[in-house]
């Protein structure tokens, strides 16, 4: 199956349950907020049912405007702004404005019931109101004019235009008279004019809005702050409204006569479709529209009090708004390079400092301690308490200074003896000086006097054998001693 053929079909269907979209659509009527827009479809003409355009307020005030807008006056409003006749002619205008719009639905949906007998599916093929009535006075009675139409693609696209042919061409309604299209036709014309009395009722309002509130237009531009105090009735009740209260101003109702499908967005009115609001980032509208609504609560307080006639205090508060906005579209700062983690480490030795090292000083070993500590190679230890105890002095004593604690010689700062010295002192040590034994204290026993058993007394060198030792330890084991040549007899 081909797209045209499904499209037929889905057309086929549409136009079985067109009965059942008349009551729906009838049942959405009743929804309306105003009593005027109950349309009785089974009339003569549409001028039963709409009298605004022929009304003689809408031609007073149309002749007022063409008079002011030939004589517009140059300088500011002086004394009361409500007493003056301009100023109550805005306000006339701008309440005229809403009644317009409410005119219109009536008519598209007069236009609407009569043509569905020559069209029904018009009506949900293009829903706006003036696209709807356009489409109707360019079609008529013969809708082979949507093939190919260069009219019907000024206000309609391409798509819409193929659906519409091809809706046209397998359509179920039925030829209408002349009458019944001369009073559609005259219906489309009133909705023709009735937008075109809007228009200049916008322009000519949207021309004073620099002398009625010039700081509220140069916040919000001259057309927005036109359909705000028509919407809220004058300059005086502007001001009296919250700021929560001017930004809902103009928000569509969700009930346009039962024949809208549009979708519509909460909290978006006048103020949300301005240019100052639109020139932001689509996420960051709603902030937007909040702030300048709140901006033009001030301005419209300092217009009803005629003050800054200049609009310099509305400049200053637009600059507010605008450096905000610039401050909320700003990147984020860059994020700073994040350290790596710390390593699993075990503890550490921290260092010490003057008083931990005074610590370890005072709680540290003494050398007197380190001198207990230590034992003697090759002796035997003698009990510190003449007990059986395992206790000794260790190397207490034994160093031959007579001190208990020696003062600690640094080898790098030492003095150094040549060689030569060294043996010199070595002979001393072995030869003379000392009268006792080994040097050092004996029991007294000791004699150079000695019984032999062959001549009974003879005199020896008890100390010979040890000088002996000592001068082979001299030669072999010396600190200062060098290489030494050994011979050795060879056998044949």
């Amino acid at each position: 199956m081909s797209l045209a053929d499904e499209l037929l079909a889905d057309l086929e269907e549409m136009a079985e349950g067109g009965d059942h979209l008349e009551d729906a659509e009838m049942n959405d009527i009743e929804d309306v907020e105003e009593a005027g827009m109950v349309v009785e479809s089974k009339v003569p003409s549409v001028r039963k049912i709409a009298k605004l355009r022929d009304s003689d307020e809408l031609a007073d005030v149309m002749v007022k405007i063409d008079k002011y807008q030939k004589n517009p006056q140059t300088g500011p409003f002086e004394g009361m702004m409500e007493a003056n006749p301009e100023y109550q002619l805005i306000v006339q205008a701008n309440n005229l404005s809403a009644e317009i719009d409410n005119e219109v639905n009536i008519v598209h949906k007069f236009v609407r019931d009569n043509y569905s007998k020559k069209f029904p599916e018009l009506d949900s093929l293009v829903p706006t109101a003036f696209e709807y009535l356009k489409t109707v006075k360019e079609l008529g009675n013969d809708l082979s004019k949507a093939k190919n139409n260069e009219t019907l693609q000024e206000f309609l696209t391409n798509a819409v235009i193929m659906v519409v042919s091809v809706s046209a061409s397998n359509t179920a309604g039925s030829e209408l008279t002349a009458d019944e299209l001369n009073t559609i036709f005259e219906a489309c014309d009133m909705a023709f004019d009735l937008n075109d009395y809007k228009s200049k009722i916008l322009s000519y309002v949207e021309s004073r809005m620099s002398f009625i509130s010039p700081n509220l237009s140069i916040i919000v531009g001259a057309s927005t702050a036109a359909k705000l105090m028509g919407a809220a009735g004058g300059v005086s009740n502007l001001s009296k409204m919250p700021a929560c209260n001017i930004l809902v101003l103009g928000a569509q109702k969700k009930t346009l006569s039962g024949f809208s499908s549009v979708a519509t967005m909460p909290h978006t009115g006048y103020i949300f479709y301005s240019e100052l609001v639109q020139g932001t980032p689509p996420d960051l509208r709603k902030k937007a529209a909040k702030l300048v609504s709140s901006k033009s609560a001030l301005a419209a307080r300092v217009d009803s009090f005629h003050e800054s006639i200049d609009g310099d205090h509305g400049m200053r508060l637009k600059e507010e708004i605008e450096r905000k906005l610039a401050k909320l579209q700003e990147p984020p700062p860059p994020k700073p390079p994040k350290p790596l983690p710390a390593p699993i480490d075990g503890q550490r030795k921290r260092r010490g400092g003057k008083r931990v090292r005074k610590m370890k000083e005072k709680l540290g070993m003494t050398e007197f301690r380190k001198a207990a500590n230590r034992m003697s190679f090759g002796e035997i230890e003698d009990d510190a308490y003449q007990e059986d105890l395992g206790f000794s002095l260790g190397q207490i004593g034994k160093s031959g200074s007579g001190k208990v604690r020696g003062p600690q010689v640094d080898n790098k700062t030492q003095v150094k003896i040549s060689k030569s010295l060294q043996r010199q002192l070595q002979k001393q040590q072995m030869h003379g000086g000392k009268s006792t034994v080994r040097g050092r204290e004996t029991s007294g026993t000791a004699s150079s006097v000695a019984f032999t058993p062959l001549q009974g007394l003879e005199i020896i060198n008890p100390s010979a054998a040890e000088q002996k030792v000592a001068e082979a330890n001299a030669k072999y084991f010396s600190a200062t001693t060098g290489f030494q040549r050994v011979k050795t007899e060879q056998k044949y």
